[in-house]
């Protein structure tokens, strides 16, 4: 499922043009992927759409706090993930609200784990909800954005 997603936004998400979801269905069985991950692809991103809807989602935190992972959440999300969110909440990229959006939609992926790469494609997503809510917010879209696609271990100075 989660390549169905990265086709998706890779294709879609950033242009104005986004077809119904009967042709992108179509579209996505004819470029190989299985019915029911084009189907749950389409859950995971209306869910992202949903909660990414709300603007109070991207106002700046007032305060810190601390978090504790569940133990299904340390099976499923690998320490590399969590160094990654924990790194982009430091650095004021993501807020907490944001950092449990990321790890909810993280966990409801169906695979077993969740990898870097992957932890990376779904916080581009949704700071790409946050890049539509004004200019401000861009920066750190774009942020994620080179840090997907630059691959490199992003420093904070």
């Amino acid at each position: 499922m989660f390549e169905v997603l990265v086709y998706m936004f890779e294709n879609y998400i950033d242009t104005q043009f986004r077809p119904d979801e009967n042709t992108l269905s179509r579209e996505l069985s004819a470029a190989g992927f299985d019915e029911e991950d084009i189907n749950g692809a389409f859950d995971w991103f209306n869910q992202l759409e949903l909660m990414t809807d709300k603007p109070e989602l991207f106002e700046a935190a007032h305060h810190a706090n601390t978090r504790i992972f569940t133990e299904s959440e340390l099976k499923k999300i690998s320490g590399e993930s969590i160094g990654f969110i924990l790194f982009l909440v430091q650095a004021n990229i993501l807020n907490t609200t944001q950092r449990e959006l990321v790890l909810e939609l993280a966990m409801n992926l169906p695979q077993m784990e969740i990898s870097i790469e992957e932890m990376r494609w779904i916080v581009l997503m949704t700071t790409w909800g946050a890049s539509k809510s004004g200019p401000d917010k861009t920066k750190e879209y774009l942020f994620i954005e080179d840090v997907l696609l630059n691959k490199q271990k992003p420093t904070l100075h």
